[in-house]
Protein backbone atom coordinates (compact mmCIF):
# COMPACT_ATOMS: atom_id res chain seq x y z
CA UNK A 1 0.00 0.00 0.00
CA UNK A 2 1.36 3.12 -0.83
CA UNK A 3 0.62 6.45 2.04
CA UNK A 4 -0.22 9.70 0.60
CA UNK A 5 2.90 11.36 -0.19
CA UNK A 6 3.97 8.26 -2.02
CA UNK A 7 1.47 8.73 -4.95
CA UNK A 8 2.89 8.17 -8.21
CA UNK A 9 2.56 10.38 -10.67
CA UNK A 10 1.61 9.14 -14.27
CA UNK A 11 1.06 13.28 -15.82
CA UNK A 12 4.77 13.68 -16.93
CA UNK A 13 4.19 9.99 -19.18
CA UNK A 14 0.51 11.23 -20.56
CA UNK A 15 2.09 14.61 -21.63
CA UNK A 16 2.29 15.19 -25.08
CA UNK A 17 5.09 17.00 -26.40
CA UNK A 18 4.74 19.66 -29.71
CA UNK A 19 6.53 18.83 -33.02
CA UNK A 20 10.47 17.77 -32.75
CA UNK A 21 11.70 20.28 -35.37
CA UNK A 22 10.67 23.31 -37.52
CA UNK A 23 10.22 20.89 -40.79
CA UNK A 24 7.85 18.58 -38.56
CA UNK A 25 5.92 22.02 -37.51
CA UNK A 26 5.37 23.30 -41.69
CA UNK A 27 4.38 19.54 -42.17
CA UNK A 28 1.49 19.87 -39.62
CA UNK A 29 0.69 22.92 -40.41
CA UNK A 30 0.15 22.08 -44.19
CA UNK A 31 -2.07 18.92 -43.09
CA UNK A 32 -4.18 21.21 -40.91
CA UNK A 33 -4.54 23.94 -43.42
CA UNK A 34 -5.33 20.71 -46.05
CA UNK A 35 -8.01 19.01 -43.80
CA UNK A 36 -9.74 22.79 -42.96
CA UNK A 37 -10.31 23.13 -46.78
CA UNK A 38 -11.78 19.79 -47.24
CA UNK A 39 -13.73 20.00 -44.22
CA UNK A 40 -14.15 23.75 -43.57
CA UNK A 41 -15.64 24.58 -39.69
CA UNK A 42 -19.10 25.00 -39.68
CA UNK A 43 -20.76 28.28 -38.38
CA UNK A 44 -22.86 27.93 -35.05
CA UNK A 45 -26.33 27.49 -35.72
CA UNK A 46 -28.14 31.19 -34.60
CA UNK A 47 -30.76 30.40 -32.95
CA UNK A 48 -33.86 32.91 -32.26
CA UNK A 49 -36.27 33.11 -29.91
CA UNK A 50 -39.43 31.46 -31.23
CA UNK A 51 -42.15 34.54 -32.96
CA UNK A 52 -45.42 33.26 -31.58
CA UNK A 53 -47.26 30.96 -29.20
CA UNK A 54 -46.65 30.15 -25.47
CA UNK A 55 -42.73 30.39 -25.82
CA UNK A 56 -43.56 34.28 -27.45
CA UNK A 57 -45.57 34.91 -25.04
CA UNK A 58 -43.13 33.91 -21.74
CA UNK A 59 -40.34 35.80 -23.07
CA UNK A 60 -42.54 39.09 -23.82
CA UNK A 61 -43.88 38.54 -19.68
CA UNK A 62 -40.49 37.91 -18.89
CA UNK A 63 -38.85 41.25 -20.40
CA UNK A 64 -41.99 43.18 -19.61
CA UNK A 65 -41.51 42.52 -15.98
CA UNK A 66 -37.48 42.86 -16.14
CA UNK A 67 -36.43 39.59 -15.35
CA UNK A 68 -33.56 37.64 -16.56
CA UNK A 69 -33.63 33.57 -17.36
CA UNK A 70 -32.01 32.93 -13.70
CA UNK A 71 -34.52 34.97 -11.71
CA UNK A 72 -38.03 33.09 -13.49
CA UNK A 73 -36.41 29.88 -12.99
CA UNK A 74 -35.15 30.93 -9.33
CA UNK A 75 -39.10 31.70 -8.82
CA UNK A 76 -40.36 29.15 -10.57
CA UNK A 77 -38.58 26.18 -8.89
CA UNK A 78 -36.74 25.18 -11.96
CA UNK A 79 -32.81 24.51 -10.97
CA UNK A 80 -31.65 24.96 -14.54
CA UNK A 81 -32.08 28.75 -16.00
CA UNK A 82 -31.17 27.59 -19.85
CA UNK A 83 -34.25 25.45 -19.51
CA UNK A 84 -36.26 28.94 -19.25
CA UNK A 85 -33.90 29.95 -22.18
CA UNK A 86 -34.83 26.85 -24.04
CA UNK A 87 -38.68 27.68 -23.65
CA UNK A 88 -38.33 30.65 -25.19
CA UNK A 89 -36.54 29.54 -28.31
CA UNK A 90 -39.25 27.02 -28.82
CA UNK A 91 -37.68 23.58 -27.87
CA UNK A 92 -39.61 20.20 -26.26
CA UNK A 93 -39.62 21.17 -22.64
CA UNK A 94 -41.81 19.15 -19.94
CA UNK A 95 -45.57 20.65 -19.40
CA UNK A 96 -44.73 20.92 -15.59
CA UNK A 97 -41.61 23.64 -16.60
CA UNK A 98 -44.03 25.15 -18.77
CA UNK A 99 -47.00 26.07 -15.69
CA UNK A 100 -44.53 26.61 -13.50
CA UNK A 101 -42.38 29.52 -15.38
CA UNK A 102 -45.87 30.44 -16.68
CA UNK A 103 -47.68 30.75 -12.93
CA UNK A 104 -44.04 32.72 -12.19
CA UNK A 105 -44.70 35.23 -14.33
CA UNK A 106 -48.77 35.54 -13.78
CA UNK A 107 -49.81 34.31 -16.73
CA UNK A 108 -52.35 31.34 -16.98
CA UNK A 109 -52.19 27.91 -19.26
CA UNK A 110 -55.09 26.80 -20.45
CA UNK A 111 -55.70 24.39 -23.07
CA UNK A 112 -58.95 25.40 -25.71
CA UNK A 113 -60.84 23.97 -28.37
CA UNK A 114 -59.61 24.57 -31.75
Amino acid sequence: MRGKGNKKRISSRIRRRGPESREELQRLQEIRRKVKKEFPPRDPPCLKPAGEGIAARIRAAREAQGLTWYAVAKRAGIPNPSTVRDMEYGRDTKISSVQAVARSLGLRLELVEV
